[in-house]
């Protein structure tokens, strides 16, 4: 007989998921991922400036808000006819502010959010050492102060005692450095989250000596921590786990729509960039083009209107919250029709699929300790470990591109106002494929629309019954214990997933409505 497992609210990510799965013989046969929030902010840009859609769009998250304000200023590049013009700095500066971004979010994401899956903290109770942060810990413990390690799913906790105690102290010290990297986007980015500076036509931060050596410094120290902790950790955990290389592996369909731009081609598909657009099907690692035109969102399962399969700019998002049959405030993204992956995984195919020879280097190196094969990637564990290469990557980048900077050379492209016009800003955040698309007449915004990678990982099933990327890497899931799932939210925070991480419920004078205790992680 078949049960039915809710995970209800999924915590340790960003914004409110639902998952349900339907269990029969100890294996996942149905499975649901449900965003629970109504995002709505394309609505708030209705009838504004175009240019405010670089600071409004920011406030969809306060971890990726990075993201969001490039894709827009991209759009806004193309709708003001500067996308072909801006200049090495403005490009620069903006490369720099989102690696920086990546590097926050690739180390918020495996230690805070994804970590505690696999470590287990109470192994630092009886410590006995001298480590001043593991006695820090230890004492926290003993008081009785066990969030936000607990409550949690039990039974599957496989390290060491040692390497607990390691990957512990690292969790702590991997506070301070996405500390370290939101200080580093703030330098050029005016602060973190919701920088002020990316703009449409390039940045308004000026280069100086004193900056980019702060800048460098600092990234610096990022990579230290990479090598030593990181990368590492992320090893020692896929020994001990190394059946996740084959759990978790979804549609094997993936999308990247490229990021950190090398040249300002007009043409966002011509675009040079040091992470590749492209689309890999399945283990053939080979790199396919993108027509932007084949993007389209369904709502067969969601709350909204069907209005059937719809390119963003054409889109309308009107909310139907008692619509028969749907159960996601996510729509369904597809391209030409098919369900497509998105991420570092996405991101780490695409160079891999190009030919980068330094992120072969690396994929071949990890995989090479469990004697395993590309296709191996295709899993939870692919996915931490293409976050954590990634990491590493872009870190090192940014070491030579700041020392690029001109410090006495422009970083902004100046533009006509007055448009009746259309824009696309395709770009990729830390959780994957990002695209914003404009239309203004008479220089007021007449629609917009953001599809965003949680939407494309954590969409419900369409019209044509093809259930989302996550919902497939569910299905086909064994369940040790019904009452703890951990298998299920392995597979789901392996996509680092970010919903509507900034929504409140409160009245129009800004009282709380309530207050509320939700289950066990």
């Amino acid at each position: 007989m078949a049960t039915k497992i809710t995970i209800d609210p999924v915590t340790r990510i960003e914004g409110h998921l639902k998952i349900e799965a339907m269990v029969d013989n100890g294996v996942v046969k149905e499975a649901k991922s449900s965003g629970m929030l109504y995002r709505g902010f394309e609505e708030i840009l209705i009838g504004r400036d175009p240019r405010d859609a670089a600071r409004i769009m920011q406030r969809i998250c306060g971890v990726c808000p990075t993201s969001h304000g490039l894709a827009a200023s991209f759009a806004l590049d193309e709708l003001y006819g500067v996308n072909g013009a801006i200049t090495d700095n403005g490009r620069i500066l903006r490369n720099l502010i989102q690696g920086a971004n990546f590097v926050q979010s690739h180390i918020l994401h495996f230690y805070q959010l994804a970590a505690l899956d696999y470590v287990d903290v109470t192994a630092v109770a009886d410590y006995a050492g001298s480590d001043p942060t593991l006695n820090k810990v230890k004492d926290f413990i003993g008081r009785g102060h066990l969030g936000p390690f607990v409550p949690r799913y039990e039974g599957d906790y496989r390290l060491s005692k040692e390497e607990n105690r390691t990957a512990v102290a690292h969790y702590v010290q991997a506070l301070n450095m996405r500390r370290m990297a939101q200080e580093t986007i703030a330098i050029f980015g005016g602060k973190m989250p919701h920088n002020m500076s990316i703009v449409a036509g390039g940045v308004t931060a000026s280069p100086t000596v004193d900056k980019m050596a702060a800048f460098l410094g600092r990234v610096n120290q990022l990579i230290d921590f990479i090598d030593t902790c990181y990368l590492p950790d992320v090893v020692m955990v896929a020994k001990r786990y190394s059946d996740y290389f084959g759990i978790g592996a979804g549609c094997k369909q993936f999308l990247s729509f490229g990021v950190f731009d090398m040249d300002s081609d007009p043409d966002l598909t011509k675009r040079k960039r040091y992470i590749p657009q492209g689309i890999v099907k399945g283990s053939d690692l080979k790199l396919r083009r993108i027509d932007p035109a084949l993007i389209t969102e369904e709502v067969e399962s969601s709350y909204y209107v069907n209005h059937g399969a719809q390119h963003p700019y054409d889109a309308i998002t009107k909310a139907d919250h008692r619509k028969p049959g749907a159960y996601s405030w996510c729509k369904s993204p597809r391209y030409n029709g098919e369900v497509l992956e998105v991420g570092p995984l996405a991101r780490m195919l695409a160079s891999y699929s190009a030919g980068d020879k330094e992120v072969q280097g690396l994929v071949n190196g990890v995989l090479g300790k469990f004697n395993a094969s590309p296709a191996a990637l295709f899993s939870v564990l692919g996915r931490h470990a293409a976050r954590a290469i990634e990491a590493k990557l872009v870190a090192e980048k940014l070491r030579g591109w700041v020392m690029q900077l001109q410090p006495d050379a422009p970083t902004f492209t100046e533009f006509n106002l007055d448009v009746t016009s259309r824009g696309m800003g395709l770009h990729e955040a830390p959780r994957g494929a990002l695209g914003h698309w404009i239309v203004a007449e008479g220089g007021k915004t007449k629609n917009y629309q953001a599809v965003v990678p949680t939407t494309w990982n954590a969409g419900p099933m369409d019209a044509q019954g093809q259930p989302g990327p996550i919902e497939q890497s569910l299905i086909g899931t064994k369940v040790a214990d019904k009452n703890n799932p951990f298998e299920l939210v392995r597979i789901v925070r392996s996509y680092d997933p970010c919903l509507s991480c900034a929504v409140h419920v409160v009245t129009p004078k800004g009282e709380d409505l309530g207050r509320f205790v939700v289950g066990p992680q």
